[in-house]
């Protein structure tokens, strides 16, 4: 299985180069994030023309995720155990919930696209809101593997978090004046391998950021960042044989201002560890 993420930003406005991508790399299972629209906008037709069939989670002009997928896609969920929701000035646990996750069982293997939220400022309400989603998405991650150890299980989106300085390379995101860098958060990222998933591309791509802001010529310069992560659990962790960030889809008209990030599973048994390909495209 070739399992991949991207964030699209809005997928009716980039759904040809989209298409292109998935068909192009070979890509079995997409998981996207921010494609900002209803599932009734969902530009269904190309992904059906190339062979997949896509579900898709939207409420709005905001948020929204999907999964576009060769397999048969079942047991199709639109949030996690306890995931909280957030509306300005709306507090308590009644909070309606945001488009920030959808998964799908797909050959046996779970499937999470997620959107974490991003958390806005530091003194913001949307930064406790944000810390409350990844520790429910923890919650719920490690109960689904103590009810079955083995399960295959993947969580892959935008996480919205820099886990380590070497992953920003934005002179404007300091630690200590900026979200997605804060001690907070990123204990809540690293929070997840306690629940039993980890980060399977950086052991293969140690560099390479998935992200670059549209202003100031901050792709030009690579002031990146890293936010844009597949975590899996041990079972999927060992099946995995190459990993691959896209760079160049960051490139030419509309492009999105994240880029996909791959990863290739054999279930079958691959290639001896010397053999991995590492690639950075």
């Amino acid at each position: 299985m070739r399992l991949a993420t991207w964030n699209v930003n809005s997928i009716r406005t980039r759904v040809a180069r989209t298409v292109e991508f998935a068909v192009r790399e070979d890509i079995d299972v997409l998981a996207m994030q921010e494609i900002k629209c209803k599932p009734e906008q969902f530009p269904y037709g190309p992904f059906e023309e190339a062979g997949y069939h896509v579900e898709a989670h939207g409420l709005n002009q905001w948020n929204g995720v999907a999964i576009a997928s060769r397999l048969p896609m079942t047991d199709v969920q639109t949030s996690f155990a306890g995931m909280p929701g957030f509306a300005k000035g709306h507090e308590g646990p009644d909070a309606p919930l945001e488009a920030r996750a959808i998964g799908a069982l797909i050959d046996g293997v779970r499937v999470w696209s997620l959107y974490v939220p991003n958390g806005r400022a530091l003194d913001d309400p949307h930064l406790a809101y944000k810390l409350h989603w990844l520790d429910a998405l923890k919650k719920a991650t490690a109960a689904e593997l103590e009810a079955d150890p083995e399960l295959p299980l993947a969580l892959v989106g935008d996480f919205n978090v820099i886990p380590f300085d070497d992953d920003n390379g934005d002179p404007d995101i300091v630690v200590g004046r900026s979200t997605h860098v804060s001690p907070e958060e990123r204990a809540a990222f690293f929070a997840l391998a306690e629940a039993g998933v980890s980060d399977v591309v950086r052991p293969l791509l140690p560099a390479g950021y998935t992200y670059w802001d549209y202003q100031r010529l901050k792709f030009p310069r690579n002031e990146g960042i890293r936010i844009d992560f597949i975590l899996v659990s041990k079972t999927l962790a060992d099946a995995v044989t190459g990993a691959s960030i896209h760079r160049d889809e960051r490139k030419g008209e509309q492009p999105s201002d994240h880029v996909p990030v791959v990863v290739d599973l054999d279930f079958g048994g691959g290639e001896d560890d010397d053999d991995l390909p590492m690639i950075f495209s």
